[in-house]
């Protein structure tokens, strides 16, 4: 394992990104004789590549790589690479903790031919740029301050108070466990708060916290944290797990065993798996549980931590994850149901426990592939610097339809809440290790609603109690089964005095709602529009690229457009031009007391009002009455286009003689002047928390395979798809091409048959070409659930890559003239196959400078141009690359000089190929330019 940070590119070199990709190689061998390592390259000239960009690396490790001008901390949103609205993958980050390299192989040719596309992204927010620019250009000098919501009444109980039982503490520390895909074994630690003096059998509530550096060095700063695993000898692991001891304290003293466990070994390694660490997560999560199932039945000896605590009962578990740690917990309730690959978990087995809810804080959904038959509830952080397109509101909105709909899932709204402060040990002055702020500040833009001393941004102490406040009220409701509880999180209006200051806001699916109006492909719409949450057509997107801040309900996932993901687009210009929406077929509502339509309106608009009306199958039509909605605070860097919960009573339905049993048609009338909406859903609902049974649902696994080119002839595999559980259901597969297209198709599967055929074509050859993967993606539509959501086909090229050699054709001339190398290939390839080269600096002699050659050249090569004169070896940015065609054996890469009236000695351009990591190796080039006569 590398450990040394390493600065040298931060002087020479554009910055770099990396993606998936094992783990980078080291600098392949170079064929004698070489004078640079060869490269991968675009199949154009590639030369306006945006600044802090390059390529770079040899052989299987040719990357395009960005380097970020500062630190980007450890998180858990996962860096990414776009081009023009579509994702490119997800990098490798550098152990300088600001170099990712995203392979080659899996940047598709044309997002290199229009490299201004190139973007850097981490749960939607731009990573490569300066901070707050965008924000800057549409932002008011002076914008105004931001609005709180108002205080909603109090609810009838309060679980955010503490309970009679003092609490004790301690840890437990066992044998480290090996889990699948993780190089190194991975810890199996915890800390223990229990209730003292409580008699009987005790529920239990399991903490994960999500990914954070893993390694600090005590007395040093930020500097150095690393994301290594196992940590360097003067480092000490963070604690990580120790953060939630507020939230384990509040639910203890009302009864409950708590453990919260520590990650640390699967944060350190997750960058080398394909789902973000969620399977070895799960896997983790449950070894936990399988030893204190152990320790309830005694077949073992507990750890003394334990064994002060009342015995756990095993069959009422909550688990409660935060960021990652809220995937894998999720991830975790599903493998308890329905039991993964045996070859891909690391606990394989029989589930002991009973998971009766979860608490996912700020999560990632990287598989969008939620549990629908376990309630939970998910917390969506107004300030989210992390995790920042709040793409966990998937956790409620991707369970409609999949199962028969009886849990609740809740999405729990917090205004001015970041990302890192719900966990102690991640919040500066708290914590053991160096801690920051997530939502990083720009003294010259301060944020309206986030940035710290502003009216909605909570301090520190006030989010972790209003966090711990929410965590006990899903604890009260799911395990406890105290229905009083479900009004502070379902949308009805309540809060929990305890959570106060901060302002909370809630809404629902499931549990006491019946049949909806959603808006799915058999939905008509008139006087609106059916839009959909991913697409990169302006005119179907529900929300365009232009728009300032983004939606939680539309966070992108995969494919630059997705099916069956959308909302009812409203836009008015006047009161009284109604969007009707037309189920495929009649809806009944009867039994039920309110209709509940989840509304979006813009962030910071007031005032919005709407009429909602029903219509039966005899036409019949009646007014329910109206809603009004005022937008959450929001900027250009919130996720604030979310969606409020608004009912109406159905009593004026009834009173106007419409049969509730066969409702065709759902009416939205603006009463307001010019807005805008967006309808998520409306459903039938009454009170109520119905028992859950979970479904047999067929469960899917996609796996990958990998497999040689060959020499010749024409060879077919199989994408490697596991479907187990019981039932039958119906899923969305994504077929993406190697060019970054998508095929979608909707796919039946039966539990115990085989899934659709996905079949690829490999063509052999005796050429170098590269690898190419053939990706699958897949996502539960109905009757099922999504283990291992990814997978695929990655050919491997099995032979060798032609040698690269570079000549100088002209590399001694008169000011004016250009420089010229000719770059070559010992045989051609089947693609495009090039060189990098830095400029090295040279203190002995004269250097050729910025003065020296083509203004307009050097702009696209470099980014920017220094006023003055600067060497070329002293520019950040500048490099030079030339591409060799493929079919192709050679190219010239050149540098053209200006003549200019200043007599000056003769001016030299040292060059050298890079290594890997991009930094200069090999022997040099030079060129000189004589001044002219």
């Amino acid at each position: 394992m590398i450990r040394a940070r390493t600065t040298w590119a931060a002087a020479t070199a554009v910055l770099t990104l990396v993606g998936i990709a094992p783990t980078a190689a080291h600098a392949d061998p170079r064929p004698p004789g070489s004078s640079t390592a060869p490269v991968r390259t675009a199949p154009k000239d590639t030369a306006g590549l945006p600044p802090g960009w390059r390529i770079t690396g040899t052989g299987a490790a040719a990357a395009l790589e960005w380097r970020s001008p500062r630190p980007v901390p450890p998180g858990d949103a996962r860096v990414e690479f776009h081009t023009d609205g579509s994702r490119l993958g997800v990098p490798r980050p550098d152990d300088d903790g600001r170099t990712f390299r995203l392979p080659l192989k899996d940047v598709p040719p044309a997002a290199l031919e229009s490299p201004s596309g190139l973007q850097v992204r981490a749960a939607g927010r731009r990573l490569d740029g300066e901070p707050g620019a965008a924000a800057r250009e549409r932002r008011p000098a002076a914008a105004p301050p931001a609005k709180l919501p108002p205080l909603l009444p109090a609810g009838s109980v309060d679980p955010g108070r503490p309970g009679r039982f003092a609490t004790t503490t301690g840890e437990y520390t066992l044998d480290s466990v090996k889990l699948p895909g993780l190089p190194a074994p991975v810890e199996m630690r915890g800390v223990v708060v229990a209730p003292e003096g409580a008699t009987g059998k005790r529920p239990l509530a399991l903490f994960l916290h999500g990914r954070h550096a893993t390694c600090y060095v005590p007395g040093q700063d930020e500097e150095s944290v690393t994301i290594d695993w196992p940590c360097a000898d003067d480092a000490r692991p963070i604690p990580s797990h120790r953060g939630y001891l507020q939230d384990q304290k509040l639910l203890a003293s009302q009864g409950y065993v708590t453990v919260s466990i520590s990650a640390n070994g699967v944060n350190g390694q997750d960058a080398v798996v394909e789902d973000g660490g969620a399977q070895a997560r799960s896997s983790l999560v449950r070894a936990h549980l399988a030893r204190w199932a152990d320790w309830a039945a005694g077949t073992s000896a507990a750890p003394a931590a334990v064994r002060q605590s009342p015995k756990a009962d095993l069959s009422r578990v909550l688990l409660v994850g935060h960021s990652r740690g809220g995937e894998g917990v999720a991830r975790a309730a599903m493998d308890s149901l329905y039991p993964p690959p045996a070859s891909q978990d690391g606990r394989p087995g029989r589930a002991r426990w009973t998971v009766r809810g979860t608490v996912l804080v700020g999560p990632t959904a990287f598989g969008q592939n939620p549990v629908p038959d376990v309630p939970s509830l998910t917390v969506l952080p107004g300030c989210d610097g992390d995790v920042s397109d709040l793409q966990g509101q998937l956790y409620v909105d991707g369970t409609r339809g999949v199962s028969r709909g009886r849990a609740l899932h809740s999405a729990v709204h917090i205004t001015g809440a970041n990302h890192n402060y719900f966990n102690s040990e991640w919040t500066p002055g708290l914590a053991e290790a160096p801690a920051s702020d997530d939502f990083w500040e720009d003294p010259e833009s301060p944020d309206p609603v986030c940035s710290a001393g502003s009216a909605t941004r909570l301090t520190a102490a006030q989010q972790h109690r209003a966090g711990a406040t929410y965590v006990a009220a899903a604890a009260r409701l799911f395990v406890a089964g105290d229905d009083r509880v479900r009004e502070l999180i379902d949308g009805t209006g309540r809060r929990a005095p305890s959570a106060d200051p901060a302002r909370v806001l809630t809404h629902a699916v499931g549990a006491g709602r019946g049949a909806g109006f959603l808006p799915d492909d058999g939905v008509r719409v008139t006087g609106g529009r059916l839009c959909s949450a991913v697409d990169p057509d302006p005119a179907v997107a529900c929300l365009d690229e232009d728009t300032q801040g983004a939606s939680p309900h539309f966070a992108y996932w995969w494919p630059e457009r997705e099916t069956g993901r959308g909302a009812v687009a409203l836009d008015w210009t006047a009161p009284g031009t109604a969007t009707r929406v037309r189920p495929r077929a009649p809806l009944s509502l009867k039994g039920a007391d309110s209709l509940a339509l989840r509304v979006i309106v813009p962030p910071g608009s007031t005032g919005t009002r709407l009429d909602v009306s029903v219509t039966d199958a005899a036409g019949r039509r009646a007014t329910l009455g109206g809603v009004r909605a005022d937008g959450l605070p929001g900027s250009e860097r919130t996720a604030s286009y979310w969606a409020q919960e608004l009912r109406v009573p159905l009593t004026a339905a009834g009173r106007a003689g419409v049969d509730l049993r066969r409702v065709t048609a759902l009416e939205l009338t603006p009463r307001s002047r010019a807005g805008r909406a967006w309808l998520m859903d409306a459903h039938a609902w009454h009170p109520g928390t119905p028992r859950v049974r979970p479904a047999p649902l067929a469960r899917v696994d996609v796996g990958r395979t990998t497999v040689e080119e060959g020499d010749s002839g024409v060879r077919t595999y199989h994408v490697p798809v596991r479907v187990s559980g019981k039932g039958t259901g119906t899923v969305r597969m994504y077929v993406m091409a190697p060019d970054g297209g998508a095929e979608e198709r909707l796919v039946t599967v039966r539990s115990g048959r085989p899934f659709a055929d996905v079949a690829v074509k490999v063509t052999g050859n005796t050429r170098y070409g590269g690898d190419t993967s053939h990706d699958l993606l897949v996502k539960a539509v109905h009757g099922t659930v999504v283990g291992s959501y990814s997978g695929g086909v990655t050919v491997e090229e099995d032979d060798p890559m032609p040698e690269i050699s570079v000549t100088p054709v002209a590399d001694e001339v008169t000011e004016g003239q250009a420089l010229r190398w000719r770059v070559s290939l010992s045989e051609p390839a089947d693609v495009d196959l090039g060189t990098v080269l830095v400029a090295v600096p040279d203190d002995t002699r004269p250097e050729l400078s910025t003065k020296d050659v083509d203004h307009d050249w050097l702009l696209e090569r470099a980014g920017e141009v220094p006023d003055g004169e600067v060497p070329l070896s002293r520019l950040d940015w500048f490099v030079l690359w030339a591409a060799v065609p493929a079919g192709e054996t050679d190219t010239e890469v050149t540098v053209p000089t200006v003549t200019d009236e200043v007599a000056e000695p003769t001016e030299y351009l040292g060059l050298r190929g890079t290594d890997d990591w991009g930094r200069p190796q090999g022997p040099l080039l030079t060129g000189a330019v004589l001044d002219a006569p």
